[in-house]
């Protein structure tokens, strides 16, 4: 694919760890940020599977079991060391994305299991430690309240997710249906169309949600990192090594087109503006909002009520902005002029 042997992971220590200016370049986050993203995620098994380790020690004292002394098995202990390991390797890290976390994320599931078990093992213990019969049949109870919690606590979160997020995946399917509405675009199919973003552009999905003929490009923003660049129009384009790149996420001015060249422009509506960033849907000589819909505003939204949906709350309390598809109205001034 390359036309060279890659060692992903290899590339990956030495870039992070032995280069010069390692990965803090890219932004870092304060040593709550893997704990606030964490129990989003999965919520009270997050919290359970950090405890695991010193609650299965605790118990093992405790209760007598083949569970914790079975040498035939491998010991607790050993089992979740490899997410421990993770969790001080990344948790110290300045540099924090939530990404980080996917390869351990089955290791919290077992985790919390094994706090799950053991907190099971010690109610049977303290009740009935004498009764011949599974440990379970006296804290079945337990099981169900935290499985029933953990799937309501989950459900708000996948609620809330679509409920505020989910407009750029509903948003950038119209521009099928505006290409095929003449009333909107009047240009010949054929002619290429030229769609751009700025400070929204880590937002866009895939030109697979574009029409034929129609790309995506980048105009200037308060974002002055590395903007992706696309792959060369060569069969053997991955073997290519692309010019204007580089590996401080310095600006690249060359992944920027004129936004005279913009037929369509996909914004978010703040209340703030830059020279880079102007408020575009105000800017009624020059553009009109031919699309728009809500997306929810992080900054002035309580953050319980954007973080899980609350049923009537979560809708009275939190502040949506208006996420637009501008279409340009200098071709149509330039048409007008014309004898």
């Amino acid at each position: 694919m390359y036309g060279k042997l890659v060692i992903a992971p290899l590339n990956i220590v030495l870039y992070n760890v032995f280069s010069d200016h390692g990965p803090n370049i890219y932004g870092v986050e304060p040593w709550t940020f893997y704990f606030q993203n964490g129990f989003l995620n999965f919520n009270i098994v997050f919290l359970m599977a950090l405890v695991a380790l010193p609650v299965a020690l605790v118990t093992s004292r405790i209760v007598k079991s083949s569970f914790f002394e079975d040498t035939q098995r491998l010991p607790v202990w050993l089992t979740m060391m490899s997410m421990y390991l993770w969790i001080i390797v990344f948790f110290t890290r300045p540099h924090k994305e939530e990404r980080f976390l996917f390869p351990i994320y089955p290791l919290f599931c077992l985790a919390a299991a094994v706090t799950l078990a053991c907190m099971q093992r010690l109610i049977h213990h303290a009740i009935s430690a004498h009764r011949r019969q599974h440990y379970t049949v006296t804290s079945d109870w337990l099981a169900v309240s935290i499985g029933f919690m953990f799937g309501l606590l989950s459900l708000s979160r996948s609620v809330a997710l679509y409920y505020g997020y989910h407009t750029p995946l509903d948003l950038y399917p119209n521009f099928i249906t505006i290409a095929a509405d003449p009333k909107v675009h009047s240009l010949s199919p054929d002619k290429p169309v030229t769609v751009c973003v700025g400070k929204e552009w880590f937002q866009f999905p895939s030109h697979f949600f574009l029409p034929e003929n129609w790309s995506l490009q980048f105009i200037e923003s308060e974002f002055r990192g590395q903007l992706p660049k696309f792959y060369e129009d060569d069969p053997d384009a991955t073997r290519l090594i692309p010019s204007d790149m580089n590996d401080l996420n310095k600006e690249e001015t060359s992944r920027y087109v004129d936004l005279k060249r913009c037929h369509y422009l996909i914004d978010l509506e703040i209340p703030q503006e830059s020279e880079r960033e102007p408020r575009y849907s105000q800017d009624t000589e020059n553009w009109e909002v031919v699309y728009s819909m809500p997306y929810l505003d992080n900054f002035l939204s309580p953050q319980l009520y954007r973080s899980f949906y609350i049923p009537f709350l979560s809708r009275r309390r939190n502040i949506f902005l208006n996420y637009n598809i501008l279409k340009t109205k200098r071709r149509r001034a330039k048409k007008k002029m014309e004898p």
